[in-house]
């Protein structure tokens, strides 16, 4: 019996994953949250900045994808200075960033690149704007638990400066992993 090949789609997303001391300081609050409230909802992925939010795509045009991506032009490497807390109130608590020109201008760049040459158009439907942020407690994070974290975490302190050199494409499996990155 002849059994058509059904195309497969995965989930992807393009980010900057952090790196070094900054990745296991925004890891272990993660994990203390888990530990203490049972959240997990931020586990699902890297401690990580994102340029361009999950889209779908054939799995079997996975080498597809990363050739265009190699073909972007990311700029020049810079800084970003991470900055105490912040929320979206009522569901999300994240470590915030001081603003960064460099930054917006890589992520408009990189909207442009994926709504011409890949043919994503969800980003230019998110009417929020671009955020940049690191999640700590997100989706299963419960109003009532939210408003006692953020009075937790609304005066906490954190700092960090990283030098962004690359970006990272990252693919769900049981959770998201960096399937390629790519050098700035």
């Amino acid at each position: 019996m002849f059994v058509p090949h059904k195309c497969m789609y995965n989930k992807y997303f393009i980010a900057i994953v952090l790196t070094g001391e900054l990745f296991e300081k925004a890891e272990q609050l993660k994990h203390d949250l888990f530990f203490r409230y049972g959240l997990k909802g931020a586990l699902r992925s890297p401690a990580h900045i994102t340029l361009h939010r999950p889209f779908q795509w054939k799995e079997e045009k996975e080498a597809v994808l990363i050739d265009a991506l190699s073909e972007f032009k990311f700029g020049e490497q810079f800084s970003l200075e991470l900055h105490n807390f912040n929320c979206f109130e009522p569901r999300v608590i994240y470590i915030d960033l001081h603003k960064n020109e460099q930054l917006f201008l890589l992520h408009k760049n990189l909207m442009h690149f994926a709504c011409n040459r890949l043919k994503l158009y969800n980003e230019a439907e998110d009417l929020r704007g671009f955020h940049p942020h690191i999640t700590i407690a997100n989706r299963d994070l419960k109003k009532p638990l939210f408003y006692n974290l953020w009075e937790e975490f609304k005066s906490g302190q954190f700092s960090g400066t990283m030098n962004v050199n690359s970006i990272q494409l990252l693919k769900l499996e049981t959770k998201w992993e960096v399937v390629k990155s790519f050098s700035i």
